[in-house]
């Protein structure tokens, strides 16, 4: 292939992946956002034309000539991205078209990971369910964009925490399935998500902390995702600042998780019931069909003394690791994202107690704290994104 049609190529990738992220949008934007010429550009959006990856959306508004033609990715055209959101005990799978619309509801599936030899084979067999029902041909399918949580090396595909014995994820799953598979860990997908759709985007410099049955970070630098040499920048949840001795699943003790994951949170919501507190999960807990950190959240934003004041405990350990972070990064925001995101405010009074305690102020002064406004469907909209960013057209 030659220089100059690998060129064409990236191009016309970096045309499709501004319009995904932000809309319609003109020539002069594109040629703005893709460091191109207008007659280059303008090549490239006529070829994707043709091909109705894109269409005419209408004119810009006035800015004092003539309004020029905006273009938008076609949602009507036949390709689809499978995006696959797992954690450690639910799976949640969707398609989207190329409007990030679903184009069914949301399949969820109980899928418990830790210490599950099997977990790969039933992770493909919950995505081909899925993709059975949907009816889709494959050759509608841009790829399937998987987002988990662990240690995961992007050079060789292995997640060295729940998936060790799999050598490259991506390519065994894409055997099995018979579509490319895009696999990264969770937070950083769920940082690109809010980097391109939520309440990163606009910002250059942004730690987004990832609460869920773990706490995880992705980091934006100058822009653009930070993945560290092996893409393990980030194991925020690993720093040692707990104040109990407990076991860390990665082997260590004192790490930041022990004290501050939804996991550990239940557990001690469970453990204070038994010694007498009078709490609504007491009740909430017996009810299977949710998760138990959902009905801790839940229960926390109905005002449930004991959920909130574990919800505070949880967040000052997360601000005295932001203090850490603010120290090191000099960040210009910090989005509480991910599934404990739903509890909003709630996590904001005692993360900023801890940050005033133990940051120093001309640092912390310069940082915003912000909460998701993507919902729990951040980490979906990740895994999608990385289908758009990696994928061939």
């Amino acid at each position: 292939m030659t220089a100059k049609i690998l060129k064409q190529q990236h191009l016309r990738k970096a045309i499709l992946r501004q319009l995904y992220y932000n809309g319609a949008l003109s020539l002069a934007d594109l040629c703005l956002m893709t460091h191109k010429s207008l007659p280059v550009v303008s090549s490239s959006v006529i070829a994707l034309l043709e091909e109705n990856y894109i269409i005419e959306y209408g004119l810009a508004p006035s800015t004092g000539g003539r309004r020029p033609t905006t273009y938008l990715l076609n949602k009507e055209k036949n390709s689809f991205i499978i995006s696959v959101a797992v954690d450690q005990l639910e799976t949640r799978i969707c398609i989207y078209n190329l409007g990030n619309e679903l184009v069914q509801p949301i399949h969820s599936f109980r899928l418990e990971i830790t210490q599950n030899p099997i977990a790969i084979d039933h992770l493909v067999a919950c995505i081909k369910e899925v993709l059975a029902k949907s009816k889709l041909p494959a050759d509608q399918i841009l790829g399937v964009g998987i987002a988990m949580p662990g240690v995961y090396n992007m050079k060789e595909g292995i997640n060295h925490t729940y998936f060790p014995d799999h050598q490259h994820l991506p390519k065994h799953m894409s055997r099995k399935l018979g579509l490319p598979v895009y696999v990264d860990n969770d937070s950083r997908a769920i940082a690109m998500a809010e980097l391109n759709f939520g309440t990163a985007k606009g910002y250059k410099d942004v730690m987004v902390v990832n609460i869920g049955w773990g706490i995880g970070l992705g980091m934006i630098v100058d822009g653009t995702l930070f993945s560290g040499h092996n893409g393990y920048a980030g194991e925020f949840s690993h720093i040692p600042l707990a104040n109990s001795n407990n076991l860390c699943s990665c082997g260590k003790r004192g790490c930041l998780e022990v004290d501050a994951s939804l996991l550990v949170l239940v557990e001690k919501a469970k453990k204070e019931m038994t010694i007498g507190a009078k709490s609504r999960l007491e009740q909430l807990f017996q009810d299977e069909d949710k998760l138990s950190g959902e009905h801790l959240l839940n229960a926390a934003k109905a005002g449930d003394p004991l959920a909130v004041s574990l919800l505070a405990e949880g967040g000052f350990m997360i601000g005295k690791g932001l203090a850490t972070l603010i120290h090191i990064m000099n960040p210009e925001r910090i989005v509480l994202s991910g599934r404990g995101a739903a509890a909003g405010k709630i996590w904001l009074a005692p993360i900023h107690q801890a940050i005033n305690e133990f940051c120093i102020p001309r640092l912390s002064e310069q940082t915003t704290i912000a909460v998701s406004d993507l919902s729990k469907e951040v980490q979906l909209l990740g895994a999608a994104a990385l289908v758009m960013e990696r994928c061939e057209f």
